[in-house]
């Protein structure tokens, strides 16, 4: 039996950090990353960045506890990305409430911003209404905050490497 790990990133500090590679159905005809393709990047890396602070969100969702729903997300594209490109996603929190978050996530080539969002993401019942994140998740998604309760500066040169 064959079996391949997916792609999965890392938390760095405060920083979760999740590489993407350009493949040719990311471009358009010209051969630039297509606009909505950033979106889809950072769902991952969102995604995976709960998974590596063990925030199951499949299992909330089968017990009929709730799931995440994106509430509001402003895009800022600064460069192109293109075919082949190495692009890393960079994500940090925030603010963190009591049924919700926001996410700052950048994709970067090297040191050139490519594109940013900010992203604020709820935690919703089955029938779509705000819901208390459960305090382990709450104290997970904690230890991306500094000491003071704030997110903490993008550090370049970390999110490279």
């Amino acid at each position: 039996m064959h079996r391949a790990e997916p792609p999965s990133g890392r938390i760095d500090g405060q920083t979760h950090l999740f590489g993407v590679r350009v493949y040719y159905e990311d471009t358009d005809l010209s051969g630039v990353v297509y606009h909505a393709n950033y979106l889809r990047w950072f769902e991952r890396a969102r995604s995976d960045l709960l998974r590596c602070l063990d925030i199951d969100q499949r299992a909330a969702h089968e017990a009929g506890e709730g799931a995440f729903a994106v509430t509001s997300i402003d895009l800022r594209y600064a460069s192109p990305a293109r075919l082949d490109d190495v692009v890393a996603i960079a994500t940090r929190l925030e603010v963190r409430h009591g049924a919700s978050f926001t996410l700052l996530q950048e994709a970067f080539r090297d040191a050139t911003l490519l594109c940013s969002a900010r992203v604020r993401v709820a935690f919703v019942t089955p029938g779509g209404r705000p819901r208390r994140l459960p305090p382990a998740w709450q104290d997970a998604l904690a230890t991306l905050l500094d000491p003071s309760g704030t997110a903490p500066a993008m550090d370049l040169e970390k999110a490279q490497s």
